[in-house]
């Protein structure tokens, strides 16, 4: 993993760049993205990370998250991962915000400015890359808020931190019961 983020202050200004484990070791704030998808029925795609990322492995988290390249807008990069993770596009339309820092394990700190983004989709073909994603599956809101109460472990912790915000940011177009 030699690839950079951006490191930024509290208010998303750029101070520069960091290899990514780096950063991830220092707990250093830098740009992060997180995309949601959900479809006309208002069901969230999720995905489950594969066992060999370098933090939270195995675990379950929101369809897209990753770290723009340094000069790549957040919006950009939201588009190319989307396609690189879940294999699809879709139109990202900017939710909100926010920022946060955690602890992921092995001595490694989520300290992120989180861009988070969100879309609809119509039934759709989901080829996910096999080094990025090992499972996916689309969840109803309620089911999913009782399974993360259940089951915290289970998911990333950036994603329990974003679910209810996400939730609430829901497109219009994603009918989403019992949200």
């Amino acid at each position: 993993m030699s690839s950079h983020v951006v490191i930024v202050d509290e208010d998303d200004q750029s101070l520069g760049t960091a290899e990514k484990l780096r950063a991830h070791r220092e707990g250093w704030r830098h740009r992060a993205l997180s995309v949601f998808v959900f479809d006309r029925a208002g069901q969230l795609l999720l995905q489950q990370r594969t066992a060999d990322k370098y933090h939270s492995g195995g675990l379950w988290s929101n369809t897209c998250c990753s770290h723009p390249h340094p000069n790549e807008s957040p919006a950009a990069a939201a588009q190319r991962r989307l396609d690189e993770e879940m294999g699809f596009s879709c139109e990202l339309t900017p939710a909100f915000h926010f920022s946060y820092r955690a602890s992921v394990g092995d001595d490694l700190t989520e300290h992120e400015y989180d861009h988070v983004f969100v879309g609809v989709v119509d039934d759709i073909a989901i080829r996910p890359h096999p080094d990025e994603v090992a499972d996916w599956a689309w969840v109803a809101p309620s089911a999913l808020r009782t399974d993360v109460e259940a089951h915290p472990d289970r998911y990333t912790v950036w994603f329990r931190k974003l679910l209810d915000r996400a939730l609430t940011n829901a497109p219009a177009s994603a009918t989403a019961p019992s949200v």
